[in-house]
């Protein structure tokens, strides 16, 4: 049996808890740990997660419990150095988005799980997910040919007050802004489906968020040797449209899913190619539906991979990825001009100290609360569905 302990008792922990509850053949919360101990033991009880016991401290959860794993669900800022400690005390490690605040500590912490012989898991719940899973097949099987155009619109809402928990809007403890906090999830799946840039250009701006230093709008063009590709963040969009797109030489592929194909009339103009997309669709809805998705199905594999049964699909150097090309959009933007990759280790960019040196401050926060009054949150659109 593999006990867990959950650290950190804000909202995502409560999905952590429902994720590991539905595996009760193969792990069981043994601990959920919060400085605000009363917010550990409601989880505890909101959850159902009766054999779990509430710590103010991972060292204690992991010491009096004898944790296997360890899942981090607390600010970005600590996100390197308890993943580190975790795994030095012998836990393997499952962190959320982003990974960490720096390609620095990325690298220290999978340097831990060499050393350590520890697993070092980051969230991404979305590959998780059926559409996500057959456009991915699909553009590995070369089904539409060559990727001309890739467009990400990921597009959210978060009102002004959204900023005023403490560690929020600052890019000391956040680190980033809509990219980092938000845009994660379709970096990571653009990076997926697509693989890294050799170069980024980049703009951002804070429009609506006077208590936050950080960005809640931007753009990069990303330049791949054959295709192009661009990343619209926003957390002032009313609707929350998110969508993935691209453009094929056969056809669009997309998420969500609305296959499109054309043939060229004589003017070079266009005419539906309605066999096209049917054949497109057809692929499409004969890869499988996944049994279980999101969450759950990243925890399982976790279990699973950490039980010797099978490999570990989003392991640090995945989320790794996610955080350079963060990186490197923000060094475009603040630097104002385009930005080749690999970020190499004398970058300024590359440490957290040197990067927030060179970042725009938009504004300065004034307000911080230590708690909201309510643990609810929304995810935003179901993209995909």
């Amino acid at each position: 049996m593999i006990n867990v302990a959950i650290i950190g008792a804000g909202a995502i922990a409560g999905v952590q808890g429902e994720a590991f509850a539905g595996f009760p053949q193969w792990c069981q919360v043994r601990a959920v740990c919060d400085l605000y101990i009363e917010k550990a033991q409601d989880l505890i009880k909101n959850k159902g997660l009766s054999q779990a016991k509430a710590y103010k401290t991972m060292e204690e959860a992991i010491q009096e419990e004898e944790i296997d794993l360890v899942s981090i669900c607390l600010p970005p800022s600590v996100h390197g150095k308890t993943a580190i400690q975790a795994m030095e005390l012998g836990c393997h490690v499952l962190v959320e988005k982003p990974m960490a605040n720096s390609l620095e500590e990325c690298d220290q912490m999978l340097a831990a799980s060499r050393r350590t012989g520890k697993l070092l898991s980051v969230v991404c719940q979305n590959r998780f997910k059926t559409p996500m899973q057959r456009v991915y097949r699909m553009l590995q099987d070369g089904v539409g040919g060559k990727v001309l155009h890739a467009v990400v619109n990921s597009l959210w809402w978060r009102g002004e007050n959204y900023y005023d928990l403490w560690w929020r809007g600052t890019w000391d403890s956040e680190c980033g802004g809509s990219f980092t906090s938000h845009s994660v999830h379709h970096i990571d799946l653009l990076l997926w489906m697509l693989g890294m840039p050799e170069a980024v250009t980049a703009v951002m701006k804070n429009v609506g968020h006077p208590n936050s230093e950080l960005e809640d709008v931007g753009m990069a063009i990303l330049e791949y040797p054959e295709t192009f590709a661009h990343i619209g963040t926003s957390i002032v969009d009313y609707g929350e449209a998110q969508e993935i797109v691209f453009q094929t030489e056969k056809g669009r592929l997309n998420i969500p899913w609305s296959p499109a194909a054309a043939v060229p009339l004589s003017n070079g103009f266009p005419k539906q190619d309605e066999s096209r997309e049917r054949e497109l669709d057809e692929l499409y809805h004969a890869i499988p539906e996944l049994e279980l998705e999101g969450h759950g199905a990243q925890i399982k594999n976790l279990l699973l991979a950490i039980r010797g049964e099978e490999p570990l699909l989003t392991d640090g150097t995945e989320g790794r990825k996610t955080i350079e090309l963060i990186m490197a959009i923000y060094k475009s933007a603040a630097l104002r001009q385009t930005v080749a990759l690999p970020i190499q280790e004398e970058d300024a960019f590359y440490r957290k100290e040197t990067m927030i040196q060179k970042m725009p401050h938009f504004f300065q926060k004034t307000k911080s609360i230590e708690n909201f009054a309510s643990a609810e949150i929304t995810l935003g659109r179901d993209v995909g569905k």
